[in-house]
């Protein structure tokens, strides 16, 4: 029986508005080096991996300058104008290497932070899965429900039982192709795989992560990462080589 591969999918075609910033957020720098480059090197440091897709705009000028351009191991397909697009067009161009029961994990671009025991978590917990799953953060924080059109509290909601959603989120692959189709042919708002796999009627597990995988989202959440990326270690340079 042959063992399944694992592909490593980034969608990274969006444009990052909420960071008024001249440049998409994931070609802004930290300590000299792009975000898509620290955020990259993190995961491929995991020797499972066999290759990596990653979806990019159409127009997008700045990937030449990236050392992630130079690995053979990365390559690139045009994303499109929603996260899941992107996704299905990663997958759409690992349909000649990936196969049905092989995994697929998707990972935020702008997530750099990721902890490499959170990955190595994931990836063991799930592997034996028939459908795959998530890492994920319990809500802490209290929670409150406002009344509709307002800012009035209408009710306290119990967070015993809530999580946030993080990446990367792990599935198999022709589990997630058909139900990011499915979802999207039905008009359901993707807004991330497991939403899609939930939507065909399946049962992700979710897996603990630590609360700061921070998604870049913000200006102020910069500075935030890093920081945090200066207390668990920046990782190196993407490696321009086969063997890691």
């Amino acid at each position: 029986m042959n063992r399944s591969r694992y592909w490593l999918v980034v969608p990274a075609a969006g444009i990052g508005q909420r960071m008024q910033a001249d440049c998409p957020k994931q070609y802004l720098r930290l300590d000299g080096r792009y975000i898509l480059d620290i955020t990259l090197s993190r995961l491929l440091q995991h020797p499972c991996f066999s290759g990596c897709m990653v979806a990019l705009h159409p127009e997008d000028s700045w990937w030449p300058g990236t050392l992630a351009s130079t690995n053979p191991r990365i390559h690139t397909c045009t994303g499109g104008r929603e996260r899941a697009d992107s996704v299905l067009a990663a997958l759409a161009a690992l349909a000649t290497r990936a196969a049905p029961d092989d995994w697929v994990l998707v990972h935020d671009v702008a997530r750099p932070c990721l902890h490499p025991g959170d990955l190595d978590r994931l990836i063991t917990r799930l592997s034996g899965h028939a459908v795959g799953g998530l890492l994920a953060a319990p809500v802490t924080d209290t929670l409150k429900r406002t009344r509709p059109g307002s800012l009035e509290v209408e009710a306290t909601v119990d967070r015993s039982s809530l999580w946030r959603a993080l990446t990367p989120q792990m599935f198999r692959y022709q589990i997630l192709a058909e139900a990011l189709v499915k979802a999207l042919d039905a008009g359901v708002a993707v807004t991330d795989e497991a939403s899609a796999v939930e939507h065909a009627g399946l049962i992700p597990e979710l897996v603990e992560g630590r609360s700061d995988n921070l998604k870049i989202t913000l200006p102020a959440d910069l500075a935030l990462a890093g920081f945090i990326l200066g207390q668990i270690g920046g990782g190196p340079s993407v490696p321009n080589s086969e063997n890691q």
